[in-house]
Order: C-alpha cells, then sequence, then structure tokens
C-alpha cells in the first residue's frame, strides 16, 4: 500500500469525498490525521463508486442570530463547568423567532455535564461546533444525581442540524474499564453491580435532523443515538475509539425511520451502524467500517419481543478488519419479521464473517432453545467480494429451527480467504433461497422453495410498517 503524507483533517475529507471512481483493487486505503486534541492513525478507503452528492448548505444559516456559549459565561478551560452556559445558549436559540446558530467555538475545550436539550423550539437550529466538547472524566467524577446511561440529549427537536469542524470527545477509557465489562470479566464472567456507561449523543422523539462533518471519539457507550425518530440524515462524520472498547457502536438507530447515512469513517470497538428494532427506509451509503463488528441489523427479539425492520439498503462501502461484515442477529423467542434487505457493492478486507445470518444470537452462556423467532424473508446480497479470515466461514446462515429464512438471494459474491489457499465452505441451516450466479465459495448448501412448515401468521407479523 502506498503511504499519504500527513495532512490536515479538513484535506483529508475533502480527498476522500473528491476522488474519482476506483477499482476495488486499486483502492488506497491508508491516510494519516493529525490535529491538536485528536491525534491518531487511521485507514481510509477509497468507496468503490461515486459518494451521494451532498446537499447544498442551508442558506437561511448566513442569516442567522448567533448565540455564543461564551457570551453566556461558558469559559472553555477544560476544567471549569460549563454546562449552565450551554443551558442558557440553547433557550435563548430555541425561543428566538429567527433562525439560530448555537455557537461552540473554535480553540476551547468545554467540560459540560449531562444534559438535555429540549424542544420543541421556534426556530430550525444549528448547533455548530468548532471547538471541544467533553464530558466528566469518568465514573468516579461523574455526578451522582446525573443519568450514567446519557451525556448529551435532543430531545423533541425538529429541524436541527449538528455540524462543524469540531470534536466530540467522550474520554470513555475509564468506562470501558469498569470491572463489569464484558472483557474485563474471568472465565466468561463479569461481577455483579451498577454497569452503566453514557451514550455520547442521543436524538430522541425528533424529527429532521441533519449531523454532519463531525469527529467524535473515545464513547462510553454508543456514539450516536436515534430513538424514536423520523427524517434523519448523517453526512461525512469520523468516530473512531480502541477496537477493544466494549459496546462503542458508531451510529444506532432505533425505531427510527426514513434515514440517510453517507460518506462516513467509523472505527471502534463494536458495530459500525446498527438496525434496531421499529425501523424502515433506511439507505446506507459510502461507509468505511473498521475494525469493527460490521454493519448489524440487530439484535433483534430479545426476551420474546417483536421487532419489525423492512426496507434496508446497505451499499457501496468498505468493511475491514472486522469480527462480521453484513450482519443480521436475532434472539430465539422473539417474533416479527426483518424483510426487504439489500446488502450490495460491498468490499470485504481480512473480515471473520462476510456475510452471517445468526438467529440463536446469545451473548451469555445461559441462552436456552425457543421456539418462536423473528421472520428473516426477501434478503439480497449482490457483489459483495473480498477476503475473510479463515477463522470462519465466509457466509454463514444459521437460521431457526421452527422459522426458516426465505428468499436470501445471492449473486456475484467473490470472497477468498485471507491467509492459505483453502476456501472454506460456506454453512446453512433451514436457510431457502437462490444462488442467481456462480459465487466463490459456490453457496449450494441453499434450500430450494419455500417451505411448508413456515407458520402462516409469521408473513403477517410486521405488515403495519411494509
Amino acid at each position: 500500500m502506498k503511504s499519504m503524507t500527513i495532512m490536515g483533517f479538513d484535506q483529508i475529507l475533502a480527498l476522500f469525498f473528491c476522488v474519482s471512481f476506483f477499482s476495488l483493487v486499486n483502492a488506497r486505503p491508508y491516510e494519516y490525521l493529525k490535529e491538536p486534541h485528536f491525534r491518531f492513525l487511521s485507514e481510509i478507503s477509497i468507496p468503490p463508486s461515486p459518494s451521494p452528492e451532498a446537499q447544498p448548505p442551508n442558506s437561511a444559516a448566513a442569516a442567522a442570530t448567533v448565540f455564543n456559549v461564551l457570551s453566556y459565561g461558558a469559559v472553555g478551560d477544560g476544567v471549569t463547568d460549563d454546562t449552565q452556559a450551554f443551558k442558557m445558549a440553547w433557550d435563548s436559540a430555541c425561543h428566538s423567532e429567527e433562525p439560530s446558530i448555537f455557537l461552540v467555538p473554535n480553540r476551547y475545550l468545554f467540560m459540560i455535564k449531562s444534559t438535555i436539550f429540549t424542544g420543541p423550539c421556534r426556530n430550525e437550529i444549528v448547533f455548530k461546533i468548532e471547538g471541544t466538547i467533553m464530558p466528566p472524566d469518568g465514573p468516579d467524577s461523574w455526578p451522582k444525581n446525573n443519568s450514567k446511561r446519557q451525556w448529551l440529549v435532543f430531545y423533541r427537536i425538529n429541524g436541527m442540524s449538528m455540524e462543524g469542524g469540531g470534536l466530540i470527545d467522550g474520554r470513555g477509557e475509564k468506562w470501558w474499564n469498569l470491572p463489569c465489562k464484558p472483557h474485563k470479566g474471568v472465565n466468561g464472567t463479569t461481577p455483579f453491580g451498577p454497569c452503566d456507561s453514557p451514550v455520547t449523543i442521543r436524538f430522541f422523539m425528533s424529527s429532521n435532523l441533519r449531523v454532519e462533518g463531525l469527529r467524535i471519539k473515545n464513547s462510553p457507550q454508543f456514539h450516536f443515538r436515534f430513538d424514536n425518530c423520523q427524517g434523519v440524515h448523517v453526512e461525512s462524520l469520523f468516530i473512531k475509539s480502541p477496537s477493544l472498547s466494549p459496546n462503542t457502536d458508531g451510529i444506532h438507530i432505533e425505531n427510527t425511520s426514513d434515514v440517510r447515512i453517507y460518506n462516513s469513517v467509523v472505527y471502534n470497538g463494536d458495530d459500525c451502524i446498527s438496525i434496531g428494532a421499529g425501523c424502515y427506509n433506511v439507505d446506507i451509503r459510502n461507509m468505511t467500517c473498521g475494525p469493527s463488528h460490521g454493519i448489524s441489523i440487530g439484535s433483534l427479539g430479545s426476551r420474546n419481543t417483536r421487532a419489525c425492520v423492512t426496507n434496508i439498503t446497505v451499499q457501496d462501502s468498505i468493511i475491514k478488519h472486522s469480527d462480521n461484515g453484513v450482519r443480521i442477529k436475532t434472539w430465539q423467542g422473539g417474533f416479527g419479521g426483518v424483510s426487504k434487505v439489500t446488502f450490495k457493492n460491498i468490499h470485504m478486507e481480512n473480515v471473520r464473517n462476510p456475510i452471517i445470518i445468526d438467529q440463536y444470537y446469545c451473548n451469555t452462556k445461559t441462552c436456552g432453545n425457543q421456539t418462536s423467532a423473528v421472520y428473516i424473508s426477501d434478503i439480497s446480497y449482490e457483489n459483495i467480494k473480498g477476503t475473510y479470515d479463515v477463522r470462519s466461514p465466509p457466509i454463514h446462515l444459521g437460521c431457526s429451527d421452527s422459522v426458516p429464512c426465505t428468499n436470501l438471494s445471492i449473486s456475484e459474491v467473490e470472497l477468498f480467504p485471507a491467509q492459505g489457499q483453502k476456501i472454506l465452505e460456506p454453512f446453512c441451516w433451514n436457510a431457502y433461497g437462490d444462488m442467481k450466479t456462480i459465487t466463490v465459495p459456490p453457496v449450494f448448501c441453499l434450500l430450494e422453495g419455500f417451505p411448508e412448515s413456515l407458520p402462516s401468521d409469521y408473513v403477517n407479523q410486521c405488515l403495519l410498517i411494509n
């Protein structure tokens, strides 16, 4: 691989998003990023197809009133508690009759405690982060009366944009090192006790949101989480946490619809993007993921719950040095369905499970067999190529004993071992579908037709969102 010279973050993004189309074979993934307060080495791959065009900037922002947190008493020295200044600036911006810019200025470090920014507001707000925002340093510094499950929450907001060239630093290391975390357990066990860790940025019951151009690192738990939201556009994010940091999903969506996630880089210790129950109409393109746990639908159906996910597209992306590639994972005992999912034009680079359906997902050693399952159908895998880690087969389709997967479609899949020459055979269990083209390796283990034993009520469990 040919190394690039050291350059600024903005230059790297410009190079990353403006390159012409290259073939996957000619992609050159190594870039170096260096900024004050945010120094790390990363690998950025050229996307396998042109990026979706970025939307034009909001022209209304040019005439907006600026609410600078410094004007409300923020100090920005990284030590002083600036929470109250942020709250007052938000209240002023939210109640303004004119378009507003909530400004976190450059060259300052703001420490703020767990805070909820509440709407609805009288106008559309640009939450502009040019400086650095960070929470108290670890659980011992967290105020006892503050929730340890969330840090910055945006609640009932309509029409907000979060943007800027600044940094959100989650300061997660002391949270990851709690003795209750999975990687700290001895022989698969972890001590009892409080184990909550905060999500860095959470949008809840909000709509018409845009998050663009930000850098975020070292979240204690998920970096971004969208719950019960509608109309979400995520563009040009750079998310980075260590590969062994627990539960640090890059972007998680739950009960959220009409989502577009484009042109972003995620390097973390869990799912690059995770899609939970109640999500539909989701378009994901031009992601560079890894190391990570890949792009996942699920886990779904935990504690015998209903989960419905439909109309999901993941395409034109690169996944590398990851535990999984594109994954659907469900618990036994759940119900509902996953349908109309397309994984297309994805390059795998030394990925342990490039294509995986796991309907026996369990994160403990005490999960029992159950009859009910989330019904998986109409899943398409197209033009997925690259290399896999030989510790696992490149294709794993493990479907429920009682509720088979149906209408799985596989075409133009070419997956070769990253180490050695032996190509491992795919694994299929109760998986019905069609190999549209000759694949490498060939997926001869798919069952033909449609199962006779599928309970009829499974087909109709998620009609309300289809």
